[in-house]
């Protein structure tokens, strides 16, 4: 196999400072750190595509109550990325491989082959794809709620990169009505001509729970929660008995006050209601990630499901303003940032 010519330097992105409140492209450093062919075991990735997603805000709080380790000022940053083997000292793994690895914020990556999950590159569309929040989206919709034939499911932060994932799995697993909240009245087609929701609403126009009570009537059985504060509270007020919580996020917090991050349960319409509450994390084993590469791709060809993403480009100096911009809440889906 020919082998591409290494640069000698590669760039990447270092956290300057912890942001006190609004995350400024000052916070963080464009660097450039020396490349050589790899010591014995370990391997070169040129990096393709690196998800870009809000819990990295999280990780620049230094006491953080998330159970994730933070970034450190003046050390490179770290993120979920899938890249191309272009050298190798190692029998684990052979150039050209795909790979996907946690070396992100920077063009190159250098690290001991077991640091690397090698991917089969023809099981997906492109390489981006293996960075889809389905392992996510799956365990909470599936695991945690056991959404299923009949349920009227309720999607939270719904363009969100596991929202829209989420809402797509409801529908293939029998739900019979899918609604979703999103902040933008633009995205209110989006959300149901071309992901399949069978409704969504604006969570600025009026009250989220009168919304809840008009779109679903009979209150919902499934809720997915990505944002938590005052939509948290709505769904317990709209769920019908014995409804099914999957918590999974809280954008009202981490993009907006803390407060969001804290809503208030209601336990006196939680306790006749039976309401079953399941936070969890998004943590996988391979063989999580395994299994959902394998259904999505499968789905994919089928045409049953669809990947919503947004692709930025400019590589690694543009990435602190991508990421600015997604704390923004300008993009929908799954972000991924074009590395190389």
């Amino acid at each position: 196999m020919t082998y591409e010519a290494l640069p000698p330097m590669s760039r990447e992105l270092h956290l300057a400072a912890y942001p006190d409140d609004e995350v400024t492209p000052e916070h963080f450093r464009l660097t450039e750190t020396e490349l050589s062919d790899p010591d014995d075991g370990k391997v070169v990735v040129r990096n393709l595509w690196m998800s870009l997603g809000a819990v990295y805000r999280d990780q620049m709080i230094p006491d953080t109550d998330l159970p994730i380790p933070v970034f450190r000022p003046g050390q490179p940053m770290w993120g979920r990325t899938v890249g191309t083997v272009v050298r190798s000292n190692s029998p684990e793994l052979a150039v050209g491989d795909l790979v996907e690895h946690f070396y992100g914020w920077r063009e190159y990556a250098t690290g001991y082959a077991q640091e690397f999950f090698r991917r089969d590159a023809g099981l997906l569309p492109a390489p981006e794809y293996f960075l889809a929040q389905g392992p996510t989206a799956w365990r909470g919709m599936v695991d945690m709620a056991e959404v299923g034939e009949g349920d009227t499911v309720f999607v939270s932060g719904a363009t969100s990169g596991v929202g829209s994932l989420a809402g797509q799995l409801a529908k293939l697993r029998g739900a019979k009505r899918v609604i979703g909240s999103t902040g933008s009245k633009a995205k209110i087609g989006y959300l149901v001509d071309e992901l399949g929701f069978d409704a969504a609403f604006d969570y600025h126009d009026g009250p989220v729970v009168d919304r809840l009570m008009e779109l679903a009537p009979d209150g919902i059985d499934v809720f997915f929660d990505n944002v938590g504060g005052d939509q948290f509270e709505a769904a317990v007020a709209a769920a019908a008995r014995g409804a099914r919580f999957a918590l999974c996020g809280a954008l009202a917090g981490q993009l907006g006050d803390d407060a969001g991050g804290r809503p208030r349960l209601d336990l006196m319409t939680a306790y006749p209601k039976e309401l079953v509450l399941r936070p969890f994390a998004t943590l996988h084993s391979p063989d999580q990630i395994a299994d959902w590469n394998e259904h999505f791709g499968r789905w994919l060809r089928e045409e049953r499901i669809v990947f919503p993403h947004t692709a930025v480009e400019g590589g690694i100096p543009a990435l602190a303003e991508n990421f600015i911009a997604l704390l923004n809440r300008r993009y929908s889906g799954t972000v991924v940032a074009r590395l190389t």
